[in-house]
Order: C-alpha cells, then sequence, then structure tokens
C-alpha cells in the first residue's frame, strides 16, 4: 500500500491541482458499481451519495464524482482537502449539537468523535418520532461517509473467467495492477487500471447501465417544466390556440421520454414511490387534458392539464427534501409487474383526472368572486368539472377494486381496513357523493365547484398524507420522510380560498330566486 501511495504522489507530483483531483476524472463518470442491489453508473451513485450527505450535487469547485472519489482514496492513504459538512435542520437536532440559530452545518469529521451519541439519540425512548428520525437519517449518513472514507463504498466488478465478483477499491487498485500499467501509461497509471473494470463488464453484461447516465445528465424534468410554462403561458396571453398546444404536446412527448427512461433503468412500472407517482399523475393528468380537449373540441381541459402539470413538475424540480428521483430496489410485494402496472397505475391516474377538477374548481371560485365570470359561464365550467369527476372517479373504483383483488393475491384478504386503503375509499365515498349530488341536482350550480374544490383535499391526505403523516399500515414500502410542512400548506391554501369565496354559493342561489 505504500508503494502504491508512492506512485500516485510521484506520478501526479505536488502541485495543487495535481494532488486535489489525481486521477479523479469525467472519465470515471460511466464507470458500472453495484449498489443499491443493482448496477449503476457511478456518476447516479456518485450524485446520490453526495446529496444524501450533504443535500448539495457538488462539493465545492468539485463535482459529486470527484468529491465521492477522492474521499474514497482516503482508504487507500492519499490525502485530499475534500471536507463535506452535513446539514442539520431540525430545531431539537441543533439544540443537542449546540449550534447557532443561524448555523445549520457541522463537518462529518466531527460528527465522528459523537457517532455513539447519535446513535444513542437515534435509539433514545425520549423525544419526538421527528427527532429520532433525524438522528437516525443523520447516523446513516455518519455510516455511509465513514464507508467511502474507507474506500469500501465504491464496488468494481471483477471479472475471473466467468465469474463476476464486485470489490471495492481498496481491494481492486493493487499495486501489482499499478506497476504493470506504469511501463505502458507512465504519465498515469491509475485511470487505465480503473477502466479496465468497465471495459470488462462491458464486455461480459453489455452496457444497459449507461442509459441511466445520460437519462441523469438529461435533466428532462427540468426541460418539461420550462416547456408547460411557456405553453400554460401562451394559452394565456396568445389567442392562437395552436402555438399553446404545440408545447404541451412537446412537454407530454418530453415527459413521456423521462417516464420511459425510467422504465428502461429499473424495469418497472414507473409508479413505485412518490417521486414517481407525481411525475405520472401529472403527465397522465396533461395527457387526459389534450385527449378530452381534443374529442370535446374545448381548450379549457388542456388549461386544467397544463396547470397541474406545472404544479407536479415543480414539485419534482424543487422539492427535493420531500420527493427523491433515486431509483431503488422493489420490496417483495411490490415485484409483480402486473398488479404493480394496473392497480397503482389505474389509482394514479384516477388522481391526475380527479386533480383536473380541483385546478377547474378553484379557478371558478376565484373568477367568480372577482366578478369575471357569470351565470352562463360558471354553468359551462361546472359541466367540465363534471366531466373530468366521471373519468377520475370511474378509475378509482377500478383501482380500488384491482387492489383489493391484488392484497388477496398477496396477503389473502380482499380489504383489510389498512389507512391506505380506508382513506381510498373515503374519496371513492366522497367523490361518488358529489356525482350523484349533481347528478339529482341536489348540489346547486355554484356550491358545486365549492364542494369539488374542498373534496381534493381528501385525494391530498389519501396520497400524501397516508404517506408523510400517518405512516402506518401494510403499504408502508410507500412510506417517505418530511412533506409534512407541504402537505399542511396545501390544506391551509386551500381552505383559505374556500373561506374567502364562502359566499359564492349563496350569491349564486340569490341570483336564481325570482323576484
Amino acid at each position: 500500500m505504500k508503494a502504491l501511495i508512492l506512485i500516485a504522489l510521484v506520478t501526479f507530483g505536488f502541485s495543487a491541482q495535481g494532488a486535489e483531483t489525481y486521477f479523479c476524472k469525467k472519465d470515471l463518470e460511466t464507470m458500472p458499481t453495484q449498489q443499491g442491489g443493482r448496477v449503476k453508473p457511478l456518476y447516479v451513485h456518485a450524485s446520490e451519495a453526495i446529496k444524501a450527505l450533504t443535500g448539495k450535487s457538488s462539493v465545492g469547485d468539485l463535482s459529486a464524482v470527484e468529491a465521492f472519489c477522492l474521499l474514497s482514496l482516503n482508504g487507500m492513504g492519499l490525502p485530499s482537502a475534500v471536507n463535506l459538512e452535513a446539514k442539520i435542520e431540525h430545531v431539537d437536532a441543533m439544540k443537542f449539537f449546540n449550534l447557532p440559530k443561524d448555523e445549520h452545518n457541522i463537518p462529518y469529521e466531527t460528527l465522528l468523535t459523537r457517532e455513539d451519541d447519535v446513535r444513542n439519540e437515534a435509539r433514545s425512548s425520549k423525544g419526538t418520532e421527528s427527532y429520532k428520525k433525524a438522528m437516525s437519517k443523520l447516523f446513516d449518513n455518519i455510516f455511509l461517509y465513514k464507508e467511502i472514507k474507507a474506500g469500501n463504498n465504491w464496488l468494481f466488478a471483477n471479472i475471473q473467467g466467468k465469474e463476476l465478483t464486485w470489490v471495492p477499491l481498496t481491494t481492486y487498485l493493487t499495486e501489482e495492477k499499478v506497476v504493470a500499467q506504469k511501463t505502458l501509461t507512465p504519465m498515469d497509471p491509475f485511470l487505465p487500471v480503473l477502466l479496465k473494470s468497465k471495459a470488462d463488464y462491458d464486455s461480459a453484461f453489455g452496457t444497459k447501465y449507461i442509459v441511466e447516465y445520460y437519462y441523469a445528465k438529461a435533466g428532462l424534468a427540468s426541460i418539461a417544466l420550462l416547456v408547460s410554462l411557456v405553453a400554460l403561458m401562451c394559452l394565456v396571453l396568445f389567442k392562437n390556440f395552436k402555438i399553446a398546444l404545440s408545447f404541451a404536446t412537446l412537454s407530454i412527448v418530453i415527459q413521456i421520454s423521462l417516464i420511459t427512461l425510467r422504465v428502461i433503468v429499473s424495469g418497472r412500472a414507473p409508479i413505485t414511490n412518490m417521486y414517481e407517482t407525481v411525475l405520472f399523475s401529472g403527465a397522465g393528468a396533461l395527457l387526459l387534458g389534450l385527449l378530452l380537449g381534443h374529442f370535446k373540441q374545448e381548450k379549457l381541459f388542456v388549461y386544467m392539464g397544463l396547470a397541474y402539470n406545472v404544479c407536479t413538475l415543480m414539485m419534482l424540480n424543487f422539492a427535493n427534501g420531500m420527493l427523491t428521483a433515486t431509483i431503488s430496489p422493489l420490496v417483495p410485494v411490490l415485484r409483480d409487474n402486473f398488479w404493480l402496472s394496473t392497480h397503482v397505475t389505474t389509482i394514479i391516474l384516477s388522481y391526475g383526472a380527479l386533480a383536473l377538477s380541483w385546478i377547474l374548481a378553484n379557478t371558478v371560485l376565484i373568477k367568480r368572486k372577482l366578478g369575471k365570470m357569470d351565470r352562463k359561464e360558471v354553468a359551462q365550467h361546472e359541466e367540465i368539472i363534471y366531466t373530468t369527476l366521471k373519468w377520475g372517479t370511474t378509475m378509482l373504483a377500478a383501482g380500488i377494486i384491482l387492489g383489493g383483488v391484488w392484497a388477496d393475491y398477496s396477503w389473502g384478504r380482499f380489504w383489510g381496513w389498512d389507512p391506505k386503503e380506508t382513506w381510498s375509499l373515503i374519496v371513492l365515498t366522497l367523490y361518488t357523493a358529489i356525482l350523484h349530488g349533481r347528478y339529482t341536482s341536489w348540489i346547486q350550480q355554484g356550491r358545486f365547484s365549492t364542494v369539488t374544490a374542498a373534496a381534493f383535499m381528501s385525494v391530498m391526505m389519501a396520497w400524501f398524507g397516508v404517506n408523510y403523516i400517518l405512516a402506518s399500515g401494510l403499504h408502508s414500502y410507500g412510506f417517505s420522510e418530511g412533506g409534512a410542512v407541504f402537505l399542511g400548506c396545501f390544506f391551509l391554501v386551500q381552505i383559505s380560498i374556500l373561506i374567502a369565496t364562502k359566499d359564492y354559493s349563496i350569491e349564486t342561489k340569490k341570483e336564481a330566486e325570482p323576484a
């Protein structure tokens, strides 16, 4: 090992630039590595690891791959100036570390000296559940940092004949390999040795994993958000509907490409975590809006689809603490692609359809309150809301039935009053009652928009609330941390709109009464 360190120091010299990066170059981004039960490009794994540790996608001027590589070299005794800091956000955790109110970062080297304290806090019966989760996550990050720094987190494909094993950097990068390569490439014997692992793996198993590299680099979610925003602005600002329609179509093509790439990478339907359900719901709602707008010859459907699509894409791009784009292995119950592709897809599409009604219902409430919509326009808009409700409720009912069949197949019972199941039933019952009220004129004009806007809060509770707040039941594989603040803000804003427009239904009723 000492000889290997000496070769590295002599090869790269002691200049600031050489000592800073060694052989940690962009060429390593497409290296195959095994993590999380699957093979992925180093660029993806390094980005996920650095993001998990620091909350950022880079470390100063270093890219995630460079920082990950340099930190891993510590396991071989090579010095590096990479100093990672953990972000402490929980108030009680800040108090535990005696951090000032305006200071949220603490070096991992400092955390290493308090590893036992952090573990004890995470396992303690004292403190709130959120505090223990925060400390538990921090403890996991400390372990990840130690593993990377020891060189054990960077795994290389080591192929001997027909046998494939994955070994850490410290095992793969041996003195014998480097010395032998130095006679061929004396200026840099290390990089060719590392890249040989990639060449051997590609030759034996192919390069399918590279798709994820291009997927991660493309940033399709950001591009789709920009295109959808342009489409929405064109729809509002220009009379020529074809301009907005062109951008909306381009956006849905980009999102379908994004979903397709995730399917290729993961080998399953793209609806297994909160990130994917939000993505699929937004894309499905926009596609449904375009189809309904075409067949009904009504551009309001396109407006509804674009407005909701922008909301979901903003979540994908900016709610990184709540949604993660990481593609993780599935728990056993989800590994049936048939039921995953039917039950969950139908449920998520139903949420998208119901979201269309929510968008237009709130639009009606606000415009009516501002005096920019008469009773005739309200009636026309509510007829469109009614159409999307029928689509959404029908798909939700089908999804619940399919879920029951899957539950009987997987767990031996059709229904078990699991929190997710219960809230799905609540949503179905509520929307069925609204549809019945509309059909029988029990819910009068004007009030229909109000109850439709309010009803979507039940969807958000079933979709996000069960995962982020209740966090219990057999559907625990879908749970995520964070998001309670987002959900609380959503409820607050929606209730505020309902309160601000509370006299709307009364005014409509008075207008309808004979003099």
